[in-house]
């Protein structure tokens, strides 16, 4: 079976099925699987477009009708060419979009990953045990400021004294 028609028979393997669609990898390899038949196709078009036109070339005026016939299927694998430009376009903005869907996907998998995280952290921290504390830390740290002032003011020896 060629690779289009299991692209489009639906050969995804049966795991894909069951789970209801294929995951972003398959898919994203099936599209690069697309992308490079095409890439394919598209190289050997333009060799026979060349081809045609090396025999339009040789034939010229000698055999008019065998250069017109190879010029009209140098036309006819330009338009194919053409519609197979347009196919890998489309192909390569549902591939970018499909990957930057499982990259959205996955940051915002880890983001919730982080929120559960953050949740168990906090979950035996109380606001109001540490408000008290936040409150002690600040008293504690009035009364060593004015243990400190205490301690670095001069002692009055001889200041106080009346003349």
């Amino acid at each position: 079976m060629s690779k289009i028609s299991k692209f489009f028979k639906g050969g995804a393997s049966a795991a894909s099925k069951r789970r209801g669609g294929p995951s972003p990898q398959e898919a994203l390899a099936r599209l690069r699987e697309t992308e490079e038949m095409l890439s394919k196709k598209q190289e050997y078009l333009e060799t026979r477009i060349e081809r045609e036109l090396a025999v339009a070339r040789q034939h010229g005026t000698k055999n008019k009708r065998a250069a017109l016939q190879a010029l009209k299927r140098k036309k006819r694998y330009e338009k194919q060419l053409s519609q197979i430009d347009g196919t890998l376009s489309t192909i390569e903005f549902q591939r970018e979009a499909l990957e930057n869907s499982h990259t959205n996907t996955e940051v915002l998998k880890n983001m919730g990953y982080a929120a559960q995280a953050m949740k168990k952290v906090h979950e035996n921290m109380d606001l109001n045990k540490i408000d008290d504390l936040m409150q002690d830390i600040t008293e504690q740290q009035d009364v060593a400021q004015e243990i400190s002032d205490a301690i670095s003011n001069r002692a009055g020896f001889g200041d106080e004294f009346d003349e």
